[in-house]
């Protein structure tokens, strides 16, 4: 069974863990402090329900309270994804230390160790064979769509897609003569920066701004319309890059080897 996110945390231990993620989470953002919260209300949960006797920090015990966590996680169902599982042990084994510290309860720090941390799957992404990126560039130049330029700009400016979905409407700034960047706001990394553009990207805008016109949605000062948020949009945009390679590698057999049809992009 699991804690209901709305339902409120009622444990005689609540109190100290919630300090202590405070204390941690102070300059953090917020959806660690979710994370860390959350954390705290499924470890809590579990036990009240399988040690309802634990009710002061220095009943914790390793074997059976901790141990007994891990089992209790990895007989969720569905499973969880390991970098879930190990982020759970990690955010529990912070706020443990945190506790041992502001409690004078050394103990507490040794409760989850680093042998228990198993290793983060490593799935690496396979970087594009020149042809592909070929293939992908000329598909996106062929279609000239809303979300072909979107991508193309991302394809030249390196940036991520959430920082294009904030763009503004006037993001292009002339910085000196002939130079011009774009002013890609506060993004994952939480920094602002202008990146140097050629023609092309500033062709990019254009075509974009051309489209923007056009939507239905009133003028908001973002480069690309939002029918119902960033997020909204950017689940939208992904799948389009799906097609693009796979309608690129289509088009590429008719005219290729066997071996060069298939493509994996």
């Amino acid at each position: 069974m699991r804690p209901s996110r709305y339902a409120p945390l009622v444990h005689p231990l609540a109190h100290q863990f919630q300090r202590a993620v405070e204390s941690i989470t102070a300059a953090l953002a917020p959806n660690s402090v979710r994370q860390y919260r959350c954390v705290v209300r499924y470890f809590l949960f579990y036990l009240g329900e399988d040690y309802p006797a634990v009710c002061s920090l220095d009943q914790l015990r390793r074997d059976p309270h901790i141990l007994g966590w891990f089992a209790h996680l990895r007989l969720q169902t569905p499973p969880l994804a390991p970098a879930v599982y190990i982020c759970r042990l990690l955010l529990l084994r912070c706020i443990l230390e945190e506790l041992a510290w502001t409690a004078q309860l050394p103990a507490l720090s040794h409760l989850i160790r680093r042998e228990d941390i198993p290793r983060a799957p490593q799935r690496l992404p396979r970087a594009l064979t020149e042809q592909q990126d070929r293939l992908i560039q000329q598909e996106l130049l062929r279609r000239n769509d809303l979300p072909s330029n979107v991508f193309l700009l991302l394809r030249h400016t390196g940036m991520r897609i959430g920082e294009c979905a904030d763009l503004s409407y006037d993001c292009l700034h002339n910085v000196g003569p002939d130079r011009w960047a774009i002013h890609v706001p506060l993004g994952k990394l939480k920094t602002e920066r202008m990146v140097p553009v050629d023609s092309f990207v500033r062709v990019l805008v254009q075509r974009l701004r051309f489209f923007r016109s056009f939507d239905p949605l009133p003028p908001d000062n973002r480069l690309l319309a939002r029918p119902a948020g960033k997020q909204t949009l950017i689940k939208q945009l992904r799948p389009y890059l799906s097609a693009v390679a796979a309608a690129g590698r289509d088009s590429h057999s008719h005219c290729s080897t066997p071996a060069q049809a298939h493509l994996r992009i």
